[in-house]
């Protein structure tokens, strides 16, 4: 007669006990991690356009006033080697697109924006539009 070995492993009831376990961690957890990854793109945003409008400010001061026609000018190192904006390319918002630039006009400061999520301007939630006068704002 022979003897019959225990073999290593989790039973099925076992195996639905952590499934069920994983499931509610993910109801409980999951909007909140959601939720901390789109305050994260929005934070990221603020930034960006912050250091966009300060190389703005800064072209501006060196250049007796006049603003760049375009924000690829900041990061073009000018004839002593600086650059307004220390990188090699200009940033895209966290959707993946490009950051807008609208020089003064009529006695209004320029506009560095995004126009969020949707890449089309209006909108709310993560589609609205959030330009540097928003950032100077809060």
């Amino acid at each position: 007669m022979r003897k019959r070995q225990k073999r290593g492993g989790f039973t099925l009831i076992e195996l639905m006990v952590v499934i069920v376990i994983i499931g509610l961690l993910v109801t409980v957890v999951g909007p909140n991690v959601i939720g901390y990854l789109t305050q994260g793109k929005w934070t990221r945003v603020k930034a960006d356009i912050r250091a966009l409008n300060d190389a703005v400010d800064n072209y501006m001061l060196r250049n007796m006033g006049s603003f760049p026609d375009t924000l690829e000018v900041l990061i073009l190192p000018d004839e002593f080697g600086h650059a307004y904006l220390n990188r090699e390319t200009l940033p895209k918002d966290p959707w993946g697109n490009e950051y807008m630039y609208e020089p003064p006009s009529g006695g209004e400061k320029f506009l560095v924006l995004t126009y969020g999520a949707d890449g089309a301007p209006g909108g709310q939630g993560d589609d609205r539009d959030y330009t540097n006068r928003d950032l100077l704002n809060e």
